[in-house]
């Protein structure tokens, strides 16, 4: 994140940062509270394209001007809405920026990784959809990027939302363009979408139509029913669409879906009311009847209210687990809804007990105050519930007294999960869902700076976390799970204290000395590092006094190569190969705070 834009950060007096939601190329997206709505959620982009030279720079402000004139004028329930556009400086230095609605919901890549989708669902969708896709058309706007990841299920009322449209991204195209033009030079075409989902006009020769949406939104609706991403549903050689093999759909449907795919987009239906109108001759909306995530509310009570599905979470062993999705609108309830294979009724909220519903108010409570993302915070119980209870897979949850116990169940992991994401920094914890690999490759590049080695980074990191976290398996990749987002925040909290001079020391050894006996005490989920520098063919010779299977040593090379790890011995000896800094690593592997020594020798 920029160091001028940080959380707690209020801009034009009026929005509040939250946290980082994503970047790219032209700047950063933030979520923010609007202070002038009773703090409101709300989506902030920063405007700061990598352009070099001021006709660019110029040239990009007024094509992002125009852009935002344009999202302005689009206003439709199933849009984000565009707010304002406003400039900011900060330390001298001029921001642009423009606000538009926060959506709360998942978006349906979400929602493929915890559930299947029918025929009837896809079908569904589309009569949801399309109407937005004729809106935006009217006005002669082309989305130019519909996916899965840009389709968000609004968790009000579960219609589908259509975001991020490609018109910023064109910004950039069409500056480059420009640019292009001002130095003699032919401008490339303008090539935006998503590989697999935008059609070849458009990534080969950057032409869009109407019905070049189409197409995407075609190809999402195959994604989500076959769950292939267009790659593996395309035939390299003829470049058709073999998705067939994978799911049986009525014919007629799947005659639609065919012609909004056709490659030249001649051979497409020309406008959406053209694909309406196939639609209905073969069922008609009236017909279609799916339950979605709607709240049935009791206005007595305004509940908050749970939602459990099941589907699928971990890319690497494919688990299906129990989904339990907290929606922010008060106190708890419970819903129905029907996903997958399995169906249940909607029930009376009332049926709830009141203890429930003030335990499950608290929770919320206290997730709100903690700012821990709602989205991340579901996945992250959903993924220990199921593994603690593999027994619920399959099935769904209900309100009734028989699943109590299994409401309580995912309560406690709730409560628990809660109690230690309370120990994580505040800056690292209102990160949690957002961490990417490069914020772990910018760790590793901060903690090289103090000639460290990312290995030393991550054993103190594993410390804290395994401490708090002890039901996780060591071997397990964590990375691209909730969870590794939690181990992720504890890394970024380490490297924190070391920047700060804390958890690490170097050690100088006297003249003529050749031993260094050091002192200290560790707490649980505390490690330090000791960095020792070494000529080579020296003999070392290391010492760790501490109580019995108290702690875990390592010791690793300045070119990062390692001579012990996460050891529970106490005692290693040997010649070295290189001269340089040597780290010499010890954490705690106890649950009581503990006094040890650490003797290096060398001869």
């Amino acid at each position: 994140m920029s160091q001028l834009i940080y959380p707690g950060l209020v801009l034009r007096n009026h929005y509040a940062i939250v946290r980082e939601l994503g970047h790219g190329g032209f700047g950063r997206t933030y979520l923010a509270k609007d202070q002038h709505r009773f703090d409101e959620l709300c989506v902030l982009k920063e405007f700061s394209p990598q352009v070099q030279g001021s006709f660019a720079l110029k040239k990009s402000q007024e094509l992002f001007e125009r852009e935002a004139e344009i999202l302005y004028k689009l206003k439709h329930p199933q849009i984000p809405r565009f707010r304002e556009l406003f400039r900011e400086t900060i330390n001298n230095q001029g921001y642009l920026f423009f606000v538009q609605d926060y959506v709360e919901g998942f978006n349906y890549r979400s929602l493929l990784n915890q559930q299947s989708f029918t025929e009837a669902e896809v079908m569904q969708l589309l009569f949801q959809i399309l109407p937005v896709l004729d809106y935006i058309h009217s006005y002669g706007v082309i989305h130019r990027d519909i996916s899965p990841d840009n389709m968000i299920q609004r968790q009000s009322d579960g219609l589908p939302m259509l975001i991020d449209f490609g018109g910023v991204k064109l910004i950039q195209a069409k500056v480059e363009s420009e640019l292009a033009v001002q130095l003699g030079q032919n401008p490339a075409p303008t090539r935006l979408g998503k590989v697999g989902y935008a059609p070849d006009e458009q990534m080969r020769l950057g032409m869009v139509y109407p019905n070049s949406d189409l197409y995407a939104l075609a190809a999402t609706m195959l994604v989500l029913l076959t769950r292939k991403e267009p790659q593996q549903l395309i035939d390299p050689q003829t470049l058709t669409w073999n998705w067939r093999k994978y799911t049986q759909l009525n014919p007629k449907f799947g005659e639609i879906l065919d012609k909004m795919l056709a490659y030249r987009h001649g051979d497409r239906f020309l406008s959406v009311q053209d694909v309406l109108v196939a639609l209905s001759a073969i069922n008609p909306p009236s017909k279609i009847s799916i339950k979605t995530t709607q709240p049935i509310l009791n206005q007595s009570l305004s509940p908050q209210l749970f939602s459990i599905q099941t589907g699928k979470i971990s890319p690497i062993k494919t688990n299906l687990f129990i989904f339990i999705s907290i929606l922010t609108l008060g106190f708890f309830g419970w819903l129905g809804g029907r996903y997958g294979l399995n169906h249940y009724a909607n029930q009376d909220l009332n049926q709830l007990p009141k203890t429930e519903e003030k335990r499950q108010e608290a929770l919320q409570e206290q997730r709100r105050l903690l700012e821990v993302d709602f989205n991340f915070f579901v996945d992250l119980v959903n993924e220990e519930f199921y593994t603690r209870y593999p027994e619920q897979w399959g099935r769904t949850l209900t309100d009734k007294p028989s699943d109590t116990i299994w409401r309580e169940n995912w309560n406690k992991i709730a409560d628990e999960f809660l109690q230690r994401l309370a120990e994580l920094s505040d800056q690292s914890r209102i990160k949690l869902g957002t961490y990417s690999i490069n914020d772990l490759d910018h760790l590793k590049a901060q903690v090289n700076q103090l000639q460290l080695s990312s290995q030393s980074l991550y054993d103190l990191a594993d410390a804290k976390f395994f401490d708090l976290f002890p039901e996780q398996s060591r071997n397990a990749d964590l990375l691209g799970l909730p969870m590794g987002q939690v181990w992720q925040a504890f890394t970024n909290d380490v490297i924190n204290d070391l920047q700060r001079g804390i958890s690490w020391k170097r050690v100088e050894f006297g003249s003529k000395k050749t031993q260094k006996t050091l002192k200290d005490r560790l707490k649980p989920g505390e490690g330090k590092i000791y960095l020792a520098r070494f000529n080579k063919n020296q003999v070392l010779q290391v010492r760790l006094k501490s109580p019995e299977s108290s702690t875990l040593l390592s010791i690793y090379t300045q070119k990062a190569q390692s001579l012990l790890e996460d050891s529970t011995k106490n005692r290693w000896s040997g010649r070295l190969s290189d001269s340089g800094d040597y780290q010499v690593v010890v954490v705690s592997e106890s649950s009581r705070p503990f006094d040890y020594e650490l003797t290096l020798e060398t001869h």
